[in-house]
């Protein structure tokens, strides 16, 4: 009886080793496909903040060269 309960508490804490190193796989699995995820995303924040300063600088510059100042605010010619 007691060799039974010796190799029951064995496999036991055998299957509780493979059930957390199973549940460590995917774990990793998780946090490295998240870590792309946001490598990805500051990409595309990257991109966006140069866009935007491109959009600040096109404005500033439209705005010094009286190019759309006055004529934003006047309809059409067709009205």
């Amino acid at each position: 009886m007691r060799a039974f309960q010796q190799e029951h508490a064995v496999s036991t804490t055998e299957d509780r080793f493979i059930d957390i190193e199973i549940k460590l796989a995917h774990q990793e699995y998780l946090v490295e496909s998240l870590n792309q995820r946001v490598y990805e995303q500051q990409q595309q924040i990257d991109k966006l903040e140069q866009m935007c300063a491109a959009l600040v600088q096109h404005v500033r510059d439209q705005a010094q060269s009286g190019g759309g100042g006055a004529l934003a605010h006047e309809p059409p010619p067709h009205y």
